[in-house]
């Protein structure tokens, strides 16, 4: 299982506008894509009140369930669509550890993102056990989806979380809230996933 994120930085004064109707437009276009277990369409408005950001951003989240999956979109028209808008990516990839996704995550409307790095020497059963519980506690304080993931190479950790109603009160540093604009998720009968 494979957690997957682009994005994509836009200028200061872009229409966040572009990028929602985009969204709107395309966004179900993977609804039934095979080997996904879900694709979350996200930007963050720096003018807009929702969430606070720093940057105007356009960074969907994926979670495949191998790399034959992954490796299908990123060869798509889909993706090679996205390139062409936006630009061409750093793709990031990472391990999945732990992950829940529940049928309710079409209507998440915010998403939040931890990026973390992994102190060298770290006891990696321990924390992937303490990612875990996080993931059960999320899920218990209302999140609709709870991703956690590493990369080895780099040594980081991603927490992924999809939320049902806006929460701003989650801003803090290390951490990266987004308005969701659609959620594909064409398995309809999820369980938890852990590696």
């Amino acid at each position: 299982m494979l957690a997957m994120q682009y994005g994509f930085v836009l200028p200061a004064d872009y229409d966040m506008g572009i990028v929602r109707r985009r969204i709107a437009e395309k966004g179900h276009l993977l609804d039934q894509f095979p080997r996904l277990r879900f694709k979350a369409y996200l930007s963050a408005d720096r003018r807009g009140a929702r969430l606070p950001t720093r940057h105007n951003l356009y960074a969907p989240f994926y979670l495949w369930d191998d790399a034959e999956g992954m490796n299908a979109f990123l060869g798509s028209s889909g993706f090679a669509g996205v390139a062409q808008a936006f630009g061409w990516p750093e793709v990031r990839t990472w391990s999945v550890w732990q992950g829940e996704v529940a049928p309710e995550a079409t209507q998440a409307v915010c998403a939040s993102r931890d990026l973390e790095s992994i102190a060298p020497y770290a006891d990696l059963d321990e924390l992937r056990e303490r990612e875990a519980e996080r993931v059960r506690a999320d899920l218990a304080d209302g999140a609709l989806a709870a991703v956690s993931a590493f990369e080895p190479a780099g040594w980081t950790l991603v927490r992924f979380r999809l939320w049902h109603e806006l929460r701003p009160e989650l801003a803090r540093d290390g951490r990266q809230l987004y308005d969701v604009g659609h959620v594909s998720l064409p398995r309809r009968h999820l369980s938890p996933v852990t590696a």
